[in-house]
Order: structure tokens, then C-alpha cells, then sequence
């Protein structure tokens, strides 16, 4: 019998060790924890506890991811909050731009409308944007992030340090309807926004931004 064989005959025997309890203090196993020869069953408990310390730091990582998931739930709530506590339709640009600064502990954010009403043509949030970014922001399916390749909405950040990367969020009232502005969120660290990162909550942040912002254009 090759040790194939006799695997299978174990498989298919599982009283084996039962009928034969001795041979569990006799058979010697190396062990890759203590470095020596150990018995079955103290190889069984290795197995048990290195089973155990994984279940263990998945668990833990578990709990790490709920504990964010539970901070980021908690801010977004207090960023909606702030919006519908705004008294004039004219201040929601400010109160949401700021909030999220302040909120989510962002470096910046800016935005801009186009079609604006004509009560808030004068505002700072309706300065024309050029037919390149309403463009840029129409063809945008989801937020766009990457490093900054002299875009124009970048300079719409009124900083003087470089910003180097960018979240770029396009606000419509569905994926079907006409882009009215551009939600603009951006950092002085080129690895804050990347082309690789997970764009859900961006998403749901453009959504409420749009609902919240919808007051101030002609649709």
C-alpha cells in the first residue's frame, strides 16, 4: 500500500482510531510550531489553535471594518442633517462644500452649477464653467479620482498649495438625466484620490449632493 492508499483507507474508515486508541499515543509527527516530534494528537491541537487564531484575526478584522462602516454612517448622517438645517437655498452650496471639509476631515471641496436660476446667476457657485468641464462632467457614469492632469475644475479650489489629486463627483437627479454642475473634492496628497479606489460612497455622496442642489437649477 503507497501512503495514497492508505489515506483512503482512513477516509473511508473513520473509526479506525477509535478501535485502535493506542496507536494515537505512538504515531510522531513533526511539528512546524515547536520544531520537533510530537504526538497526533498534540498535532490535532496545533491544527485546532492555528485554526483558531485565524477565525480570531478575522474576526478582528471584521470588527475593524464595522467600527468604519459605523464612523462613516455616523458623519454622512450629520452631513445630511447640516443640509436639511439650511434656511435659504442659496447657502446649501457653502453648508455642503464645508461640511464635508469639516465633517469628513477633507482638504477641499468646491463645486459649480450650470443652468442656475436666475435668482442665484450671482452667486460664486454659478460662475460659467467652460463647454470642455460640462463636457468632462457629462460623460462621468461614476465619480471620477485620480492624480490632477492640470483639469479645470482643479482650479476651482481656491488654495495656494498644489492640489494633486482629485475626486470629481457629476451631479444629475438620475444616471439618465442632464448633469447640472460638478462636485469637486480635492487633496494635496497624490495618493488621497486614486483611479483604483472604490467610488460607493462617492456615489451616494453625488446623490444626496444632487437632490440637495436641484432646488437652485432650471431642469
Amino acid at each position: 500500500m503507497n501512503s495514497n492508499d492508505i489515506a483512503t483507507y482512513l477516509i473511508q474508515h473513520p473509526h479506525f482510531f477509535e478501535e485502535h486508541a493506542e496507536l494515537l499515543g505512538t504515531i510522531k509527527l513533526t511539528s512546524p510550531v515547536m520544531g520537533r516530534a510530537i504526538s497526533l494528537q498534540e498535532r490535532q491541537m496545533e491544527v485546532v489553535r492555528e485554526k483558531y487564531r485565524g477565525l480570531e484575526l478575522r474576526m478582528a478584522d471584521l470588527l475593524r471594518i464595522a467600527e468604519e462602516n459605523h464612523d462613516i454612517t455616523k458623519k454622512f448622517q450629520n452631513w445630511t442633517r447640516s443640509l436639511l438645517l439650511a434656511r435659504n437655498d442659496v447657502d446649501l452650496p457653502h453648508v455642503l462644500t464645508q461640511g464635508l471639509q469639516d465633517i469628513f476631515d477633507l482638504p477641499h471641496a468646491t463645486l459649480r452649477l450650470w443652468n442656475v436660476a436666475e435668482d442665484y446667476a450671482h452667486t460664486w457657485f454659478a460662475v460659467p464653467a467652460t463647454d470642455d468641464a460640462r463636457l468632462f462632467a457629462k460623460g462621468l457614469n461614476t465619480p471620477f479620482c485620480g492624480k490632477n492632469q492640470d483639469f479645470e475644475a482643479a482650479a476651482w479650489i481656491d488654495t495656494p498649495e498644489p492640489v494633486a489629486s482629485l475626486a470629481m463627483l457629476p451631479l444629475r437627479l438620475s444616471p439618465k438625466a442632464p448633469t447640472f454642475g460638478l462636485l469637486v473634492l480635492g487633496s494635496p496628497d497624490p495618493a488621497r484620490y486614486t483611479k483604483d479606489m472604490a467610488t460607493d460612497f462617492l456615489s451616494k455622496i453625488a446623490d444626496t449632493s444632487s437632490a440637495a442642489l436641484s432646488c437652485l437649477v432650471d431642469l
